[in-house]
């Protein structure tokens, strides 16, 4: 597939670089999907046990080919029909060149290598913009602020989700677990010990659907927002407040609430249902859906001493993939 656009106003002694490289990572949702785009917070999870790394070089097309920008993903997570993915990050390069005052035709290679599966809740198209970023960052030798790596993948997510929320945009580039209010992201301390486990129910997830049956039981029953918004703010500060503190079994029940109040509205599947309930039943402290719904993945809290049951339990119970993410790994200062 090939990208129509362009990264220009390079001088010879700015392409120093033959190839740019940039990298991020994979996210999930602890608490707070949906109700975050109706002004609740929402707390999200760097998973950097999946990655994704962007290489941007010069190409050997000439500038009348068909792109100025070609686009290759590889890597297990590799997808074919990426054509969304090509839009946001056309739309991407495109703002990149803009702010960066490049004006001189150039042909660009731009390789993906891509582990995070699409369609799972876990970020991989805000993953594979940053990685992007940053690639051409390095390949420019630009500078790029926290705030215009934000803007740029923001740019990309807007083309291939619509409006976004920006929480992927922040937690593809966190090392700590961040809660997301009104667009801006604060660092989370963490007092708990144990890990999360993130599973793939093999599914893939159906955000739009998920939204729009949201919206038209908000629609039918007055009131209903209001109080999904209020319960959704309510599991999720207490779950803040419990991942600082040091109670991971509030941690773990406040999960589950959550995972109810989700499955009430509609957006649980059986498979995630019964991923769930395996979860709790081989000690896991809480569990629950994961990202948009109807499909994708799940996520548990498990003390460390349980992490491996619990993983095998979710795989008897149809999980495809785990990935294990200790708190331990993570730094959290709180800022």
């Amino acid at each position: 597939m090939t990208l129509q656009t362009s990264a220009e106003g390079v001088s010879e002694g700015r392409r120093a670089r033959t190839v740019g490289v940039g990298r991020a990572h994979a996210k999930a949702i602890v608490l707070g999907e949906h109700a975050v785009v109706y002004g609740a917070p929402a707390l999200a999870l760097p998973v950097p046990q999946l990655s994704v790394t962007a290489s941007v070089g010069w190409s050997s097309h000439s500038p009348d080919d068909t792109g100025d920008v070609s686009l290759t993903m590889t890597g297990s997570a590799s997808r074919p029909e990426a054509t969304q993915a090509s839009d946001g990050l056309r739309s991407l390069t495109a703002e990149f060149r803009a702010l960066m005052g490049l004006t001189d035709s150039l042909h660009l290679d731009v390789v993906l290598d891509c582990v995070i599966p699409a369609g799972r809740g876990l970020g991989s198209s805000a993953a594979c913009a940053r990685a992007v970023v940053f690639a051409l960052a390095d390949l420019f030798d630009r500078e790029v602020t926290p705030e215009m790596a934000f803007h740029l993948v923001q740019t990309a997510e807007n083309v291939v989700h619509g409006r976004a929320s920006g929480v992927d945009a922040l937690t593809v580039g966190a090392s700590a677990p961040l809660l997301f209010r009104a667009g801006e992201a604060q660092e989370l301390p963490i007092g708990c010990d144990g890990s999360f486990i993130i599973a793939d129910s093999g599914d893939v997830g159906r955000t739009k659907d998920a939204v729009e049956l949201l919206r038209e039981g908000f629609r039918r029953q007055p009131g209903a927002q209001e109080e999904f918004v209020r319960r959704a703010t309510e599991l999720t500060e207490d779950a803040r407040q419990a991942l600082a503190d040091g109670r991971p079994e509030e941690l773990g029940g406040r999960l589950t609430e959550y995972h109810e109040l989700l499955r009430a509205a509609g957006l649980s599947t059986e498979r995630i249902d019964a991923m769930v309930g395996a979860a709790l039943a081989a000690g896991g402290l809480g569990a629950k859906i994961t990202g948009g719904g109807m499909g994708g993945c799940m996520i548990a809290l498990a003390r460390s001493e349980q992490a491996d049951a619990v993983t095998r339990s979710l795989h008897e119970a149809g999980a495809v993939q785990t990935w294990v993410v200790p708190l331990k790994g993570l730094v959290g200062d709180g800022r």
